[in-house]
């Protein structure tokens, strides 16, 4: 176990990040909102660098622990449980389904999401290709609406983020933009992550808190930035995908997993279909859900129908074929970077093509009740 720890001067405030002099170089830190309030250049703060000092990519940063002589801003909060807990930086939440939250009384009656659409992502970057896809094509809806002189369905998008990744949800700007632009409605932190709008012990009842308190007509379901992996079968978080499915079936939902598409990954273990996907579907699943494939060139269409059908993904759940082509002019229309392991949307087009077709299938349902399902070919509509 190995945990670096520095010392640094604040020598900027920049936003939700410091800007701190370590070593006679000026680096990067994440602050915790609450530190944040009382922070100030010149501020003395102790340090974990240790994702930076390993040469990590997505939480390659500095996490600000303590500042010298000051105390943390404590709001008066009547949550007693406890996230992170038994380490240093155990915090108290105050979780949805407390007895001294207001919510309780809904949480204790709270079974079933009624068939509510459950957009489950292995990585983070797909929440914002999702939700963005999903209002392009509403858009899209609602001008032939206008024409017809009908309402037009404006849903009620709520993510429900898992520990697998990032715990904080301060740690992804993404998320805030998505809120700002209206694409995202509110959010819920589950398990041991934390700083959503509202707490949730677990993914059962975090799915439950987003559906009866929220009100949500759609919800999307995955970990923080950040995925552990290992390059072995199960050593990876995005195993999740599959436990998700379990959790979603067990309450009524309606699943809807993004597979894990690239052509671009140069590691062959996630090329074409991930083997994360195949894993988390072939094997961890236990109840079928609803996958969408986009329209991809015939060689790459071929080989991931190859990868499917070897894996018997065909016979445990529904495969629909769609365009996702609905994440470009998304990508021209909402100022909302889209980036997968350092790769851009013209550098990865399966991958965001892949999570524009789940926005297009969940926008879908509400205009049309019939969708052809595959069943044996890789041909999409």
């Amino acid at each position: 176990m190995r945990q670096h720890l520095e010392r640094g001067t604040i020598a900027e405030r920049l936003g939700r990040e410091v800007l701190v002099e370590v070593n006679g170089k000026l680096e990067r830190a994440l602050i915790d909102p609450h530190l944040a309030e009382t922070a100030a250049v010149g501020d003395i703060v102790l340090l974990n660098t240790t994702s930076v000092r390993l040469g990590l990519g997505t939480g390659g940063l500095h996490f600000v622990i303590s500042i010298e002589g000051k105390s943390p801003s404590t709001p008066q909060a009547d949550g007693h449980i406890m996230k992170l807990r038994y380490t240093p930086q155990q915090i108290a939440v105050h979780a949805v389904e407390e007895q001294s939250h207001p919510m309780h009384a809904v949480m204790a009656e709270a079974e079933s999401l009624l068939g509510t659409p459950v957009v489950i992502c292995e990585l983070h970057s797909m929440i914002p290709a999702v939700a963005m896809s999903l209002q392009q094509e509403l858009q899209n809806e609602r001008q032939t609406r206008d024409e017809e002189k009908t309402e037009p369905f404006a849903p009620r998008v709520v993510y429900v983020m898992t520990d697998g990744g990032a715990l904080p949800m301060r740690f992804s700007k993404t998320i805030d933009q998505l809120k700002q632009l209206g694409l995202l409605t509110a959010t819920v932190t589950v398990g041991h992550a934390y700083g959503g709008d509202l707490e949730a012990v677990n993914l059962y009842s975090g799915l439950l808190a987003a559906k009866h308190v929220l009100g949500a007509d759609v919800i999307l379901c995955g970990m923080g930035p950040g995925i552990v992996g290992t390059g072995t079968r199960y050593g990876h978080t995005g195993i999740e995908v599959g436990l998700a499915v379990n959790a979603v079936h067990a309450l009524e939902g309606d699943a809807v997993v993004v597979p894990r598409l690239s052509f671009a990954d140069p590691r062959p273990r996630h090329q074409g279909l991930s083997h994360h996907t195949i894993t988390a579907l072939g094997r961890v699943a236990l109840a079928p859900a609803t996958v969408p494939l986009p329209n991809l060139e015939d060689g790459q269409a071929s080989a991931v129908w190859k990868q499917i059908t070897e894996s018997g993904l065909h016979r445990r759940h529904r495969l629909v074929g769609l365009s996702g082509a609905s994440i470009l002019d998304a990508s021209q229309r909402f100022p909302v970077p889209l980036r997968t392991m350092g790769r851009t949307l013209a550098q990865d087009p399966a991958f965001f093509l892949a999570a524009g077709a789940a926005g297009e299938w969940v926008a879908r349902q509400k205009k049309r009740p019939q969708r052809r399902v595959l069943s044996g070919s890789s041909n999409v509509e």
